[in-house]
């Protein structure tokens, strides 16, 4: 079973972050692929720039308008994801655990089941 491990940020808990705090999530990441690699249950993993840099295309019934920014405004984002291949939900949720992430106030991983791919050749 395909899983996104959506990594929710707030942006005012990064800011209270420490370097020592910061760099402690950054080594984390890296040790959670290392980990989910060498289980063959990583398949991929993006990082996602801040929000304030986005387009939406929007639907309007007519022609889509293109605002800048996020569709909505919110005190969390996603700030980039985990796809991972494992055997239950209940193992999808054991991986967010180890997200260094949610060690810290102020962020999330949303844990979503995949329900159609493309383009992948696996």
């Amino acid at each position: 079973m395909k899983f996104l491990l959506i990594m929710q940020v707030n942006p005012a808990a990064m800011d209270a972050l420490t370097d020592a705090e910061r760099n402690s999530i950054m080594d984390g990441h890296g040790e959670f692929m290392k980990v989910t690699q060498e289980s063959g249950e990583f398949i991929a993993t993006q990082a996602l720039a801040d929000p304030a840099n986005s387009v939406t295309v929007r639907g309007t019934g007519d022609v889509p308008a293109v605002t800048d920014g996020p569709f909505l405004e919110a005190k969390e984002f996603m700030g980039g994801y985990y796809l991972v291949d494992v055997e239950s939900a209940e193992r999808a949720v054991e991986l967010a655990k180890l997200i260094p992430d949610t060690r810290f106030n102020g962020f999330a991983i949303e844990i979503r089941a995949v329900m159609f791919e493309a383009g992948f050749d696996m």
